[in-house]
C-alpha cells in the first residue's frame, strides 16, 4: 500500500511539472512570435519597449548593439556585465530565449570565441537563430534543449549565464548538477533569477499564470543557494539584490493590480517578498 501511494505522489508531481513546462512553452512561444506586442509584461518583463530591460540594468547604448528583435524585455537581471567575459571563451547561456545575452556575451569573446543558447521553446529558437543570421553572429548557435539536459559536453564551457529563466523549471537541483557538468574546473556561472525572502500566500503558489510571470516558481533564498553548492558551486556571491515587486510594480502597474485582484494577495505581501538577485557562483576545481 505505501509503495503504491508513493508511485501515485510521484505520478501526480511529474504531471504537474509537465503542466507547468507546456505552459511555460506555450507562453514564451507566444511572446516570440508576436515580440510580446499582444501580452501584458510578465514578472521578468515582457515590454516591447525596453521599459523593463533598462529597469533591471541594462544601458541603452548596450541594447542598441543587439540585433533588432533580440530584446524581448524578458529578463529580470542584466547578467552578462558581471560575467567578465574574456577573448576567446566558451559561454552557455540557458533559456536563451530570443538571444539578447547571448549576443552581448559573442562580442565579449570576440571571434574565437563562442556561444550557445539553449531553450525549449520552438518559436523562441527560430526567432534567435534568424537574428544570429541577419547580424552576422558566426560565434553564436542556438541550440533545442531543456536545462535539466543540456545538449552541452561536459566539461567544455567557460562560463555559464542565465536571466530569469532557471526559477521557471520545476526541477533546479537538475539544471545546476547540469550547469557544474558543462563547466570547466574553476569555471564560472553569474544568473539573474528570482527568489523569494519570504513565503508567498498559497494562491499565488498555485497559480500556473503567476509561475509563467517567475513568481511562484520562485523558491526561498536559502533553499536555492543549497541547491547551486551541492551541485558542486562553490564560492556564491551576490551582486545585485532588487525587489522585483516594485520594480515590475513601476513599470507594469497594470500587472500587478491584475495579479493581486486574480489571487487575493495584497500589495504588501508581494513587495519586499520577490527578490530579483544575481549571483556568481564557481565550480570547485
Amino acid at each position: 500500500m505505501e509503495k503504491e501511494v508513493t508511485q501515485v505522489h510521484e505520478t501526480t508531481e511529474n504531471q504537474a511539472a509537465d503542466d507547468i513546462v507546456s505552459e511555460v512553452r506555450e507562453k514564451y512561444g507566444h511572446i516570440a512570435e508576436t515580440s510580446g506586442s499582444c501580452c501584458a509584461p510578465s514578472c521578468c518583463g515582457g515590454s516591447s519597449e525596453n521599459a523593463m530591460s533598462l529597469q533591471i540594468g541594462y544601458g541603452k547604448e548596450e541594447l542598441k548593439e543587439v540585433p533588432d528583435g533580440a530584446d524581448l524585455g524578458l529578463g529580470c537581471g542584466a547578467p552578462i556585465g558581471l560575467l567578465d567575459l574574456q577573448p576567446g571563451e566558451a559561454v552557455l547561456d540557458l533559456g536563451s530565449g530570443a538571444g539578447i545575452d547571448a549576443f552581448l556575451a559573442a562580442k565579449e569573446v570576440g571571434p574565437e570565441g563562442r556561444v550557445i543558447g539553449v531553450d525549449m521553446t520552438p518559436q523562441m529558437l527560430e526567432r534567435a537563430r534568424k537574428n544570429a543570421a541577419s547580424s552576422g553572429h558566426e560565434n553564436v548557435e542556438f541550440r533545442e534543449g531543456r536545462l535539466e539536459a543540456l545538449p552541452v559536453e561536459d566539461g567544455s564551457i567557460d562560463a555559464v549565464t542565465s536571466n530569469c529563466v532557471i526559477n521557471l523549471v520545476p526541477d533546479k537541483a537538475a539544471v545546476f548538477r547540469e550547469v557544474a557538468r558543462v563547466l570547466k574546473p574553476g569555471g564560472r556561472m553569474v544568473v539573474a533569477d528570482i527568489v523569494l525572502d519570504r513565503p508567498l500566500p498559497e494562491a499565488v503558489a498555485k497559480d500556473l499564470a503567476a509561475w509563467v510571470g517567475c513568481i511562484s516558481g520562485a523558491l526561498p533564498r536559502t533553499e536555492y543557494i543549497r541547491l547551486v553548492e551541492s551541485a558542486g558551486l562553490g564560492s556564491v556571491e551576490v551582486l545585485r539584490d532588487v525587489d522585483q515587486g516594485a520594480a515590475l510594480e513601476a513599470v507594469a502597474p497594470d500587472q500587478v493590480a491584475d495579479l493581486l485582484g486574480r489571487t487575493g494577495m495584497k500589495r504588501e505581501d508581494l513587495v519586499g517578498a520577490v527578490r530579483s538577485v544575481t549571483f556568481r557562483a564557481i565550480k570547485k576545481a
